[in-house]
């Protein structure tokens, strides 16, 4: 006998995330036009290192359209009953490939810091300094549109707690940070080789960037990956928690499933024996504190 639970209302498990989308295109806008601003001084002043600097750009524009797109997804597919669980996922899936795309990033970065140690190039200090410091004041200024204190502080990693909030603009949010940093590195690497003459200083600082950029891929990978794959977090003590009411109920989980539907939001099918009619009806009901828990099936199987 099968007795699904909390079936009346809708799937929709995902956040409103209007605001982050309208900030996410205004992050686009202005990101863009630093872009071309990078490849027209680059190819003006003769620098490479703005023009690698332009077309590095390039990718976090790449990433922030996945963003936006998937914003997009997200809620014109919100009502769609076709997915199942509602549409919490697109977000997760679009912070996914950021971070794909943040790991390249990173790759690149090293790749050509590589290739500046073998073969270096002559640097033109006073203009790239000066695009520089313009990076990087648009970099803190797209950091402030997509910064969330709540999410931030909810937002740990899979060792130290729960990963809630938007992951999406969590990872917009990252791929700004890593501009950020790789601004202030170069800064530090320029200015050095402007009054110290150490020019190496630009190349190994890149390397070292590149290191902290490729851990920031690697932790949002971990977190969306999870979750992607229905992977119950070890942070979570919900499937503890099940059992327990269950047994309360003198009811026996024979199976049981908990996954996440949104970051945060969870979904569950139990399966318990029991000779108990109302045993499933009791459970649904004790696991309504569980705000977290937003859609439970319940499984009845005659004891025995």
């Amino acid at each position: 006998m099968s007795k699904p639970g909390r079936h009346t209302h809708g799937h929709n498990f995902a956040d409103d995330t209007t605001a982050a989308e309208r900030r996410t295109r205004l992050v686009i806008i202005i990101t863009v036009t630093m872009m071309i601003v990078e490849i027209i001084a680059g190819t003006v002043f003769q620098s490479m290192a703005l023009l690698a600097d332009g077309w590095h750009m390039s990718t976090h524009v790449a990433a922030f359209l996945i963003t936006a797109i998937a914003y997009a997804m997200s809620r014109r597919r919100a009502s769609d009953p076709s997915y199942t669980f509602g549409t919490g996922k697109i977000g997760v899936l679009g912070g996914f490939t950021s971070a794909v795309v943040l790991g390249v990033v990173a790759f690149l970065i090293a790749a050509e810091s590589v290739h500046r140690i073998v073969e270096p190039l002559e640097i033109r200090f006073d203009e790239a300094i000066g695009v520089a410091v313009l990076g990087l004041l648009v970099n803190l200024v797209c950091a402030g549109l997509l910064h969330d204190s709540h999410d931030t502080m909810h937002a740990h990693d899979h060792h130290h707690g729960p990963v809630h909030g938007d992951l999406n603009r969590r990872a917009a949010y990252v791929h700004v940070l890593a501009d950020a940093l790789t601004s202030v590195m170069a800064l530090l690497a320029l200015v050095c080789g402007k009054f110290f003459g150490w020019t190496l200083m630009d190349p190994v600082v890149g390397i070292l960037g590149s290191f902290v950029v490729a851990s920031w891929a690697v932790g949002l990978m971990r977190q969306t990956s999870g979750i992607l794959l229905d992977r119950t977090p070890s942070w979570s003590d919900l499937p503890g928690e099940i059992r327990k009411t269950a047994d309360e109920e003198k009811a026996a989980v024979c199976d049981l499933h908990v996954w996440q539907v949104a970051p945060g939001k969870f979904a569950a099918i139990i399966a318990i024996d029991t000779d108990d009619a109302g045993a499933a009806g009791r459970i649904r009901e004790r696991l309504r504190e569980h705000e977290e828990l937003v859609h439970v099936t319940v499984e009845v199987h005659p004891a025995g």
